[in-house]
């Protein structure tokens, strides 16, 4: 049935909350923008008279296509060539959502969007509605057409599986500003020790190229592997820059509110290099260089004003 305006400025009213729990749940600015037009879609063949709360009947509608496309999307990620990675925003997207508090805040970061994958599809719903959006277990138990007990269990296995071992360390802007700066200079000395003073142990290092562009599928893992890896990486030569198409401008930002590194290439954003902080160091150090999940940042970058790369790279 056709929708009146008051019924559009409802949807787009719950618009941005409902992109956020779809990114969230997805793990991807595309597939979430999807599914939020689908939403939308559905909202407008629906009965207005059977809706009593929009916003629930949009945030249920939404969650249960967002579960039926984590599904789908299993399967397809085991033909998924190379490490598959999420989507990462970089500051001021409003697809992050809400960053009021602590739990909020790690539930969109990088390193948690990573562990998500390890969740069934109903323990990653549940998490992200409690933890990141504040969903009481009786709207998640209506939303999963499940029981309050049972929201409850679902949420309390999400929680082990994502707990770590150690805590992540929260920094703002200026802060994270400051790790990628020391970061860069470590990776341009042409030294590993630099590197390997700035990091964990243990620490990891993982790309997604998605097939389209090189990226390590095997994580590096130690911190002199990873030292290693990162000094060839910022190496400059001929090789890279024609892969790139020129030099790459290097910035520092935030990504899903962790420290990042951000290439650019003549306004294409052409990597964005996660860096997951701990109170030892850093700890694990992602790269997103697939060109289709940069489409988001590329157009966010334009839009903003970031002044002079940190230097030109490669």
């Amino acid at each position: 049935m056709a929708r009146t305006s008051h019924d559009v400025d409802l949807f787009m009213a719950a618009k941005p909350r409902l992109e956020a729990i779809a990114y969230r749940l997805l793990g991807s600015a595309s597939e979430a923008e999807d599914a939020v037009q689908e939403t939308f879609l559905r909202w407008q063949d629906a009965d207005s008279d059977l809706v009593r709360v929009p916003e629930a009947w949009l945030a249920k509608v939404l969650t249960n296509l967002c579960l039926n496309q984590l599904t789908s999307a299993r399967a397809r990620r085991e033909t998924y060539v190379g490490a598959w990675l999420p989507e990462p925003l970089i500051a001021g997207d409003p697809m992050l959502g809400p960053a009021d508090s602590a739990e909020q805040r790690e539930a969109v970061s990088y390193a948690v969007l990573v562990l998500l994958e390890r969740l069934s599809p109903n323990e990653r719903a549940v998490y992200v509605l409690r933890e990141a959006f504040d969903y009481s277990h009786r709207e998640i138990a209506e939303i999963l057409d499940v029981s309050e007990a049972a929201s409850q269990q679902i949420l309390h296995r999400a929680k082990k599986h994502v707990a770590q071992g150690r805590a992540r360390a929260e920094v703002d802007e200026a802060a994270a500003r400051r790790v990628v700066e020391e970061f860069l200079v470590a990776a341009t000395s042409g030294r590993t020790e630099p590197l390997v003073r700035l990091l964990t142990a243990d620490a990891v290092a993982i790309g997604d190229g998605g097939g389209k562009v090189p990226a390590r599928a095997k994580a590096f893992e130690g911190a002199l592997a990873v030292a290693t890896f990162l000094r060839g990486l910022f190496k400059p030569g001929p090789a890279k820059r024609a892969l790139l198409g020129g030099s790459a401008g290097i910035y520092a930002t935030t990504a899903n509110g962790d420290p990042a590194v951000v290439a650019v290439v003549d306004g294409q954003v052409v990597g964005v290099m996660c860096l997951e902080l701990t109170a030892e160091g850093i700890t694990a150090v992602r790269s997103q260089v697939n060109p289709d999940k940069l489409e988001r940042v590329t157009r966010r970058w334009a839009a903003a004003d970031h002044g002079e790369p940190l230097f030109s790279a490669f």
